[in-house]
């Protein structure tokens, strides 16, 4: 197929893309290269010649039309977005143009192309979102059916893209599907998110920051688990359908930054509970949500797909992965990059 991946730079992105080409099928990438991006996670695959890239916006309704008639994709993976919780609490605009205004100009600029193709019968639009649109459950886990409770900027605006998707679906015919997918994680994620935060505290020796009291409860997909689950999808996914990703792996916070640690001092050759004793709890974030779980039954049982990859291992490759990232981590560290606690209400920076 001919796949078009909007933000794939970007960690899930760049996955999906390595997949996709492996597979056999052509890509195009699209991403305005944000602080996020990291053209290096795709240099493996730069010289393919069914790899192309374009740098450019989702909210750039033009050049993303132009792209739709050159390219002419089977398939339209929508990873473009702002993703950091903390950082949609001090700069809630920015995910509103992206996550929002962006789907919305993906949408029109879709759906005028397939209009002047006249061949809506092949295509998917796929809208890549999150668990945390469903908000925090006590118990059980989320599925399809599940009311959409979001609690940060954030997650509100990757629900509010959730229900245009489906608007056009259910108005216009719009053939799209959505996904919601619970934690990734996995080589070339950016370090400001949870688990290679903890990896290059440890490695740097610095204080180690958990939010509140630590029993926030996550479930964690491998990322490339993940990158088959949508390739799965585009494949064999029905239009006006959602689908949920889990990765089968809940744990809280504070248990999982103490296995990374050790895991850390392991490789490291230190002495045992040595990067446990970095870890600092720090104020809560606002609006944080306590429990997240996905039940990943439908498309278990529609598409055949599972998580193959269980938390001890990929665990064990992420860090390793990390390990031999110092340079990297360092620099963004210096820069003020990665590593500076975000997402604090006003008054509490007094």
């Amino acid at each position: 197929m001919r796949l078009l991946v909007t933000g794939g730079a970007g960690f899930i992105g760049s996955a999906l893309i390595r997949r996709a080409l492996a597979q056999g099928h052509s890509v195009l990438n699209i991403d305005k290269l944000t602080y996020a991006a990291n053209p290096d996670s795709l240099a493996a695959i730069a010289g393919d010649e069914r790899y192309s890239f374009l740098q450019a916006d989702i909210c750039d309704g033009a050049t993303m039309a132009e792209s739709l008639r050159a390219f002419r994709p089977d398939r339209v993976f929508n990873l473009a977005a702002e993703t950091h919780v903390d950082r949609s609490i001090d700069d809630p605009q920015a995910f509103i143009r992206t996550n929002i205004n962006g789907v919305h100009t993906l949408l029109d600029t879709c759906r005028t192309w397939l209009q002047e193709a006249g061949d809506e019968d092949g295509f998917r639009f796929i809208q890549i979102s999150t668990d945390e649109v469903y908000g925090s459950i006590a118990s059980g886990a989320f599925n399809e059916a599940s009311p959409y409770q979001p609690n940060s900027p954030y997650s509100a605006s990757k629900a509010s893209a959730d229900m245009l998707v489906r608007a056009w679906h259910r108005t216009y015919g719009f053939p799209a599907i959505i996904t919601n997918c619970s934690n990734n994680y996995g080589p070339w994620q950016f370090p400001e998110k949870f688990i290679p935060t903890i990896v290059m505290k440890a490695l740097r020796e610095e204080a180690i920051p958990i939010y509140g009291d630590g029993q926030q409860v996550r479930d964690w997909l491998f990322v490339d688990d993940h990158a088959d689950a949508l390739l799965r999808v585009a494949n064999s996914g029905e239009a006006g359908e959602t689908y949920c990703v889990g990765g089968d792996a809940t744990m809280t916070n504070l248990d999982l930054a103490r296995t990374v640690c050790d895991l850390v001092d392991d490789r490291l050759g230190r002495e045992a509970g040595a990067s446990r004793q970095l870890i600092e709890m720090v104020a809560d974030r606002p609006g944080h949500d306590q429990r997240y779980a996905i039940d990943h039954a439908k498309i278990t049982e529609a598409l055949g797909w599972h998580p193959a990859c269980d938390l001890k291992e990929g665990l064990v490759r992420t860090v390793d992965w990390y390990l031999g990232q110092g340079e990297w981590l360092n620099r963004l560290a210096a820069d003020g990059r990665a590593g500076s606690r975000l997402g604090l209400m006003q008054e509490e920076r007094k």
